[in-house]
């Protein structure tokens, strides 16, 4: 079943985000995730929700999620992340049978 990662980030440093920013499409393609959604026009319609920057990844199930964000690639990325960002990131399975 599909599987959604949703993240929300608040670029604090955007000079080491941007390195972040940089490689990570490449880590993503690899372990079969594409990006559904990057940036772009946010409105909350409900709630007292904030998003800042708001990335949305398809993967083709919880596992290829785990594979990813565990590979030796990401866990380099994410300290970076880690260090010029705050972030709150959620996955979650869908319905469809969309991932390709």
């Amino acid at each position: 079943m599909p599987a959604l990662l949703l993240a929300d980030i608040d670029v604090k440093d955007p000079e080491a985000y941007a390195e972040y920013r940089t490689a990570n499409p490449g880590v993503v393609k690899k372990y079969r995730g594409r990006y559904i959604a990057v940036g772009g026009d946010v409105r909350v319609i409900e709630g007292d929700w904030s998003p800042r920057r708001t990335i949305i990844i398809e993967f083709p199930d919880m596992a290829a999620v785990k594979n990813f964000y565990d590979s030796p690639e990401y866990v380099e990325l994410r300290k970076i992340r880690w260090k010029s960002a705050d972030s709150r990131i959620v996955v979650f399975e869908t319905m469809a049978e969309s991932a390709g």
